[in-house]
């Protein structure tokens, strides 16, 4: 009997990926060149919203429990709208996803951009994919710790500026910018940035493919978003069949248009055989498109072997029909409702969205306490949210209830026809209300807070509590 170890799991492979040029490493690039664009000039974007409140346009203030796009503020009270925004990124990358297949892996996803320029960095210094290979499996010589020292060293640059950048949305930009040539940054933000530093050089360096194939469950669930006219990309093996070398001067008579020249494996970077079919590794970047059509023109063959096609496109082709385009489908007009409702109502909801809200909790222990002179008293906190940037002065008044008196417990000398809350903050206070026994145990009443500067009233149903029940 063989003592060899059983293995039931192989060695993950190193993949080193080939440089491609074409249509699509084009659109990348300047996809790339995009979004590094706005993610680090973003923060640096000033708003004016006025004396009391800040002036970067895109900023979450976790100290102020702010968080500010804009012109739009979101106050922890309306957390309702992340739940919106999170609802829309959903359906709309299932919506994207129905029409263009996985465009989000191949294009837009974080992993994917940071991930191409930690592989152009390596190009730079190691080499192209040959280069790389040869140098890995070269023993130890000062070329290759140079190489690798430099090309490690400019990945933790980069980490550096993405983990730098991530907190400025957190923080006023210019004054962290200062802190860092200061060399005066707060802790709490230097751990951060180095743990982004730390998690981007693991994703991006040595991760990669790992992460689309093993950590993100897009790649799992996406076949459930696929239906027939969704876009992937596709091997033709009616034209491609059977594959095999060619020589310049050979006939095409009798074999396919794939030379087998495993171009479009050595430039993937999940390093699968898009020939094979599509596999859920595949993020449909499109730089197999590009190298075999990059071939293709070489061999002097048509493009197109290797290209974004739909399952419903190759039906229609095998039976000698044309090519069927059908954006418009239910499934489509499902995901356009979803959305349209989901983003109508965040609209609305900041369109209408009060400048002052009123909250009002009724005490629960005691429920009232009866006076000395018979009177009931209830005892109520009472929270003012005044979402603008100035300071304010509101009126509390209530009705429901006859011959009720209403005061105000607090520093100072309080009224309640002028309370004052200051800008973009929550005003606290302590009311009471001293009336007569009712002839209900439990009597509705209404309060009304009114802006004393421009006569906006907010109103907050509560009750009163003059004997406990039966």
């Amino acid at each position: 009997m063989s003592s060899t170890p059983i293995q039931f799991f192989a060695k993950q492979k190193r993949i080193y990926p080939k440089r491609a040029w074409g249509r699509y490493r084009k659109v990348k690039w300047g996809i790339m060149f995009l979004a590094f664009a706005v993610y680090y000039l973003v923060p640096f974007i000033r708003w004016d919203r006025g004396p009391h409140a800040p002036d970067q346009a895109v900023l979450i203030d976790m100290i102020g429990r702010r968080a500010y796009f804009f012109f739009v503020e979101i106050w922890p009270q309306e957390v309702y709208y992340l739940t919106g925004i999170l609802i829309l990124a959903a359906v709309g990358l299932f919506f994207v996803t129905s029409l263009l297949g996985r465009v989000w892996c191949g294009y837009f996803c974080f992993q994917t951009i940071w991930t191409d320029l930690f592989i152009w960095v390596e190009r730079i210094v190691q080499g192209d994919r040959n280069q790389r290979m040869k140098l890995d499996k070269s023993p130890l010589s000062f070329e290759k710790i140079w190489k690798k020292a430099l090309t490690h060293a400019i990945w933790i640059v980069i980490g550096l500026f993405t983990g730098g950048a991530w907190v400025l949305y957190f923080n006023d930009a210019p004054t962290v910018i200062d802190q860092i040539l200061h060399w005066d940054l707060p802790w709490a933000v230097t751990s951060w940035i180095l743990a982004l530093t730390g998690t981007t050089y693991l994703m991006a360096g040595f991760a990669r493919e790992q992460v689309c194939t093993y950590m993100c469950p897009y790649s799992r669930f996406q076949s459930a978003m696929f239906d027939k006219d969704s876009l992937v990309i596709a091997y033709d093996e009616d034209r491609g069949e059977p594959r095999g070398k060619h020589k310049a001067g050979d006939t095409w008579e009798g074999r396919g248009h794939c030379i087998d020249c495993t171009l479009c494996v050595q430039v993937c970077p999940m390093g699968i055989d898009i020939r094979n079919g599509l596999q859920m590794e595949c993020i449909a970047c499109g730089l197999c498109v590009d190298a075999c059509n990059e071939v293709m023109d070489k061999v002097g063959l048509p493009k197109g072997l290797v290209r974004y096609d739909t399952t419903h496109n190759k039906e229609q082709r095998a039976a000698g029909k044309p090519e069927y385009k059908h954006l418009v489908r239910p499934r489509s007009l499902w995901y356009v409702l979803i959305l349209s409702i989901v983003g109508g109502m965040m609209l609305y909801g900041l369109v209408t969205r009060a400048p002052v809200e009123l909250h009002v909790l009724h005490d629960r222990n005691p429920l009232f306490v009866t006076l000395s002179n018979g009177d009931i008293r209830n005892g109520y906190d009472i929270k003012i949210l005044n979402k603008t940037h100035d300071d304010k002065r509101y009126s509390l008044r209530v009705e429901g209830i006859e011959n009720v008196e209403l005061t105000v417990q607090g520093a100072g000398n309080l009224q309640s026809d002028a309370l004052p809350v200051f800008a973009d903050s929550v005003g606290h206070f302590r009311v009471f209300l001293h009336a007569p026994k009712q002839v209900e145990p439990r009597q509705g009443i209404v309060f009304t807070l009114k802006d004393t500067a421009t006569q906006l009233e907010e109103t907050n149903d509560s009750i009163f509590i003059s004997a406990q029940p039966k």
